[in-house]
């Protein structure tokens, strides 16, 4: 079989004999999103190199303060979820999954966005929402293909102008930041819509006055129009 889900709330180890699985692809150890429990796992072993196969690796809601280095030898994964942990760190290594494509980091305890996620050149699903973020690398232009960005309560009080590269973005939710400006150059992320039935670019909760909320609303061309008339002046 490829696809392995293990489940249970006394979950607290990978059971040694997965990673003799070596033609697993899926790897399922969290807990459905609706029953809100939260598994015991605290530390996903380095034998999760022996899976060389792995393109889905799903370990949500545990209680994880650590990822191995060794995560960096799954070369053919596509997709990480890591939400609901108690990460502070990544290791550097997750820099080589250079097939990774979705990485979810939300409600764990990262304090800045980690350089290295900056290499991951397929991924096109970024979310680091409820973590302690207060800087964003201006290496994150290197993600040219990145299409959806979420941000939501972190600890953000300015943007760098680099996110203004990423313009394959579609989805780029800010809120509940500490956001007081954006950067001039945000009008040319021209792929997100602010249309009536879906905001894709969400800024509630941030303190934002240059340009103001009424003018975000009005989307890509009313912030482009509010600085180029700040020029003019």
């Amino acid at each position: 079989k490829k696809k392995l889900k293990i489940s249970g709330r006394e979950l607290v180890s990978v059971p040694t004999q997965v990673f003799g699985l070596d033609q697993l692809q899926v790897l399922e150890m969290s807990p459905e999103r609706e029953s809100c429990l939260r598994y015991r796992m605290e530390l996903l072993p380095k034998e999760i190199s022996h899976l060389r196969n792995l393109t889905c690796l799903y370990v949500d809601s545990n209680n994880l303060k650590t990822i191995p280095a060794e995560i960096g030898t799954l070369s053919c994964l596509e997709r990480l979820t890591l939400s609901n942990n108690s990460l502070s760190s990544l290791p550097a290594e997750i820099g080589a999954l250079q097939r990774l494509h979705s990485l979810h980091l939300a409600n764990n305890s990262l304090t800045e966005l980690p350089a290295p996620l900056c290499q991951l050149r397929s991924l096109t699903f970024l979310d680091v929402s409820d973590n302690k973020i207060s800087t964003i690398p201006p290496s994150i232009r290197h993600l040219e293909k990145l299409e959806t960005l979420l941000l939501l309560f972190n600890s953000l009080e300015s943007l760098p102008e680099d996110v203004c590269l990423l313009r394959n973005l579609h989805t780029l939710w800010l809120g509940n930041n500490h956001l007081q400006s954006l950067p001039a150059a945000f009008g040319e992320l021209v792929n997100l819509d602010w249309g009536d039935s879906y905001c894709s670019c969400n800024f509630e909760g941030n303190p934002l006055e240059s340009p103001p909320p009424e003018v975000c609303n009005r989307g890509p061309e009313g912030i482009r129009d509010y600085f180029l008339s700040l020029h003019r002046i």
